[in-house]
């Protein structure tokens, strides 16, 4: 028997518009599996389904085996966290958390907010408003309010897309450290690649409701399955081995194969390449430089400033290897 979570085969219609289109997934039990897709790829659609908010057109949704259909949604035992949060308003965060905790006597249900406050870094903010919150922090409440039934997954959907992008990366790490830590299964969805490779064990391409590619982090930024994975990853230019030598990179390619040149696959090196700059362009981290290729192609080199010059020299140090 297949255990944890299982797609099978799931397909899901707007009229005669395709949304997901014949996904099959499955996610074992205390793995994270992150739905990664642009706006429009079926991403979200995919998780309503699984939470039971979105009907299939054909396939099936099962648990430990056990096929989902005939179960509602506040049965199915899934936890669901939304980009806004929605906490009630009403009630402070203590209430909140304890929303779904009514089966328990009241001592226990203390006890187990104040754990799950701990957790996700609140302790003491039991008695606040959701209003006398930062986005970031009512995140926290909304996946402690998710955690504290002990579900046996958490479906998360965009949860930080809403939050600036430092705040976003924190609060990423404390996501991903918080799953494990209580060993949940979960299913996240999101646009961001940074995001996806810090929360998630296992990364789900989606691009117009195909499933393109699931892979360990590594794995898929190293062998993307084709060129359009690789695209999304943020690979641009794909050389033959010949080229890549030409630019410093020592490896090897089979039959076949071209490797993906990325934003941090060239490196600054006064001995390496002299390249052209086309662009700079100002980055959270760093100067981006835009560069011409000897082939034509164009490519990215990360700088640590803006250069006085109309040329970098540059070696190629890697890069994803890439059916051709």
């Amino acid at each position: 028997m297949v255990t944890g979570l299982e797609v099978r085969g799931v397909t899901v219609r707007y009229g005669d518009t395709v949304a997901v289109d014949d996904v099959s997934l499955h996610v074992e039990p205390g793995t994270v599996v992150a739905l990664l897709g642009a706006s429009g790829s079926g991403k979200s659609t995919l998780l309503r389904a699984v939470a039971g908010l979105q009907p299939l057109t054909s396939g099936a949704i099962a648990w430990d085996g056990e096929d989902l259909a005939p179960v509602k949604v506040h049965k199915r035992n899934f936890g669901l966290v939304f980009q806004d949060g929605q906490l009630f308003p009403t009630m402070d965060v203590a209430r909140n958390i304890a929303y779904g905790l009514g089966k328990l006597p009241k001592d226990q249900q203390r006890a187990r907010v104040a754990e799950m406050l701990e957790l996700v870094g609140l302790a003491g903010y039991g008695d606040r408003k959701p209003t006398e919150l930062s986005g970031g922090q009512a995140q926290r409440v909304a996946l402690a309010r998710s955690l504290a039934p002990s579900p046996r997954a958490i479906l998360l959907d965009e949860p930080l897309s809403a939050l600036d992008t430092g705040l976003r990366r924190r609060l990423a790490d404390d996501l991903a450290r918080i799953l494990r830590e209580t060993g949940t299964t979960a299913v996240h969805v999101t646009h961001d690649h940074q995001e996806a490779y810090t929360v998630a064990d296992r990364v789900a391409v989606l691009h117009e409701g195909r499933l393109l590619q699931v892979d360990a982090p590594e794995a898929l930024r190293e062998r993307p399955h084709n060129r359009q994975v690789a695209a999304f990853l943020g690979y641009r230019a794909f050389v033959v081995e010949a080229e890549a030598h030409r630019l410093g990179w020592t490896g090897r390619l089979a039959t076949g194969e071209v490797l993906g040149i990325g934003p941090a696959s060239l490196q600054l090196d006064p001995a390496g390449v002299e390249l052209p700059i086309l662009d700079q362009t100002l980055t959270l981290d760093d100067v981006e430089l835009k560069v011409a290729l000897p082939d034509g192609q164009t490519a990215t080199v990360a700088s640590p400033s803006k250069l006085d010059a109309t040329s970098v020299r540059v070696t190629l140090m890697g890069g994803a290897v890439v059916p051709a």
